[in-house]
């Protein structure tokens, strides 16, 4: 299984970087979580958009699907479309960026799912439904032998143990590096918070994701490593992890 980041920016793309963005592959098969802000050109430098055989959206913030309907634009009107895109997300949370067009234009391009525990390609998915602004979904995907968990946005919650457990890599949301404020206390994490996390977890490798934009990386990898004695990273473009 390999993992490419697209970008990991929380709520905006800051300057030169994309919000969250994942190219999931196994054995030829492509799934890409989160088409967040400015995601799709950089996905178009690695593979074309008829290449993408599926899409898991955690939730229906536009950092983290936005770029769903221009993927959608380039596969429907391109001179070859490809068959429907299967897309997974929790119920309603697509609605908005599917309403960007005519459904006529995008007839057909795409099938919606109810994101859910199954078989995704060669993938196994376990879902987990975490605390958020909106509904929003845990993905825990496993083939081949490795597994990859990914919190989506999350507060603090028991399930995120079991998401993460063993993980080969958990992509761990960190909005902020030590405290979350009181107001998004129930909605958001700390890098300080996943760092326990995946210690509590036995996780292999922490990638933390969400950053505030403009928010360096150094206090988040401290706090995160002030919790968790194993690797950790952040998910900046570009970064390559083979599990």
């Amino acid at each position: 299984m390999r993992l490419t980041v697209l970008g990991g920016c929380g709520a905006w793309p800051a300057a030169g970087e994309a919000c969250s963005g994942y190219l999931v592959e196994h054995e030829g098969f492509r799934v890409l979580v989160d088409p967040g802000y400015a995601t799709l050109p950089r996905l178009l430098e690695i593979v074309p958009a008829e290449q993408i055989d599926a899409v898991l959206v955690s939730h229906g913030h536009p950092d983290h699907c936005a770029d769903l309907n221009p993927l959608l634009r380039a596969r429907a009107l391109g001179d070859r479309p490809p068959a429907a895109l299967p897309v997974y997300a929790p119920p309603g949370a697509l609605d908005a960026v599917l309403a960007l067009d005519k459904a006529s234009m995008l007839a057909g391009s795409f099938r919606l799912n109810e994101v859910a525990d199954g078989e995704v390609g060669p993938f196994r998915l376990r879902v987990f439904d975490l605390p958020h602004h909106v509904p929003n979904s845990g993905l825990r995907l496993s083939a081949g032998g490795a597994t990859l968990a990914y919190t989506g946005d999350t507060g603090p919650s028991p399930a995120l143990v079991e998401l993460a457990g063993q993980a080969d890599v958990y992509l761990a949301e960190a909005t902020y590096p030590e405290t979350v404020p009181e107001e998004d206390a129930p909605y958001l994490s700390s890098a300080r918070q996943a760092g326990t996390v995946a210690a509590t977890a036995g996780v292999a490798h922490l990638v933390l994701t969400h950053l505030w934009p403009g928010h360096t990386d150094r206090p988040a990898l401290e706090a995160a490593g002030a919790q968790f004695a194993g690797k950790v990273s952040v998910s900046r473009a570009g970064l390559v992890l083979d599990l």
